[in-house]
């Protein structure tokens, strides 16, 4: 599902609260697989540079940043933080 949404928002040009929202969710019930968080990499460079606009307003991938953060330190990959906080 994860994947899906980021591909919508490459497409799209923006990612929706919804889909934020649902990415928080899927990640808070460990939902995911390793691609996703992948995924939420390319996703999350893409918002910092300015290529995908966030629908939501606030600080920049805050949202993301507090979900992601756990996933990427139970799984070890913590690359997908590097210089974003």
């Amino acid at each position: 599902m994860i994947r899906s949404l980021v591909k919508s928002a490459f497409q799209t040009g923006c990612l929706s609260v919804a889909s934020e929202g649902l990415i928080g969710q899927v990640l808070a019930h460990k939902g995911y697989q390793s691609a996703d968080l992948d995924a939420l990499s390319s996703l999350y460079n893409a918002v910092n540079s300015g290529q995908i606009e966030r629908e939501a307003r606030g600080a920049v991938t805050q949202t993301l940043i507090e979900y992601v953060q756990p996933c990427l330190e139970d799984t070890h990959q913590l690359t997908f933080l590097v210089g974003g906080v």
